[in-house]
């Protein structure tokens, strides 16, 4: 099923891959933004059924404000990270977590799973 996933992802190698990823997986991607700013615009503009969010954006902004706007919006997320430190932000903490690096077959997974559970507060 094409389900129209926002990315929310400050690296471009990264993003282009993530986009090279859900292309194969038969998904669309809608936008790859790299500012809560942006993500929050595409948020309130767009009909997401899901996204992928990077915790730590270049900026030194976290994802935060972004995962209480999918969640106020009832759309579920994943969260990438390549840090090895624990995630601060309950916000983002609750979410299913995509360790950075990942596979094509991981992000399947996750997406899978994502999709079969519900969105938590």
């Amino acid at each position: 099923m094409n389900r129209h996933i926002l990315v929310v992802e400050d690296d471009p190698l990264v993003a282009l891959m993530l986009e090279g990823y859900l292309d194969a997986l038969g998904h669309t991607t809608v936008a790859v933004v790299e500012s809560v700013a942006a993500a929050l615009a595409q948020i309130a503009s767009r009909d997401l059924d899901a996204a992928i969010v990077d915790v730590h954006l270049a900026s030194g902004e976290t994802s935060g404000p972004v995962a209480d706007a999918l969640r106020a919006a009832d759309i579920p997320f994943l969260v990438t990270t390549g840090s090895l430190t624990a995630i601060d932000d309950p916000a983002l903490a609750a979410a299913p977590l995509v360790a950075k690096p990942f596979a094509l077959a991981s992000l399947a997974t996750a997406l899978a799973e994502l999709w079969r559970a519900p969105v938590e507060d």
